[in-house]
């Protein structure tokens, strides 16, 4: 079975292409809201963060999130410490949740994630599809798509690894500029993924 991973920056369109895949009948882990899901469920996620930040980080078995975000934005290495708590649970979960379709009889299933490299799920897959737009058209989608201001879209899009770092380490480039057309590009792809033929 294939594993691959589908990374871009804000407003690249990376969940138009997890959207496309799914419609061919191609199953996509989304590490955000399972990560979302493993905050609240997995039992060594609550102890850690709790042990972190006390026990009003969960209220009625709800995450309290503004008391989760302070501590996440206050500096580098309290991110760290937080990332170091959720995302190797994810992984592992991403892992299980892919052997299982395997058993199920799947031939290629995706990974969609934002921070694919800087968290190292990379590592869970075997290829890494980067889904790239230009700047100006990704602000303007996390704009609309968020009721955000340019300087709101901008300053998040600083907090990510840049387009040409995330691109060079890609094994494949799709891009979603609203001219070429996508699916053709995303079925271009997924055969030579299926012939194991080598594309950029």
């Amino acid at each position: 079975m294939i594993k691959l991973g589908i990374t871009g920056g804000i407003g690249s369109g990376k969940s138009y292409v997890s959207h496309l895949l799914r419609a061919k009948g191609i199953e996509v882990y989304d590490t955000d809201s399972e990560a979302k899901r493993l905050t609240l469920s997995h039992p060594q996620i609550r102890q850690e963060l709790t042990a972190l930040l006390g026990e009003g980080v969960y209220q009625n078995n709800i995450l309290n999130k503004p008391l989760l975000a302070n501590y996440l934005f206050a500096c580098k290495e309290n991110a760290q410490r937080i990332n170091a708590i959720i995302h190797p649970r994810v992984y592992d979960d991403f892992v299980s949740w892919a052997r299982m379709k395997e058993k199920a009889g799947a031939s290629m299933v995706g990974m969609e994630s934002a921070i694919l490299f800087e968290s190292g799920f990379n590592r869970a897959v075997d290829k890494v599809l980067f889904v790239y737009a230009p700047l100006d058209v990704r602000i303007r989608r996390a704009m609309e798509r968020d009721k955000s201001t340019e300087e709101q879209v901008r300053v998040r899009m600083l907090a990510q690894a840049s387009d040409e770092e995330n691109r060079r380490k890609s094994d494949f480039l799709l891009i979603n500029d609203g001219v070429r057309p996508l699916e053709s590009q995303l079925e271009q792809l997924l055969q030579a993924l299926i012939q194991r033929k080598p594309i950029r």
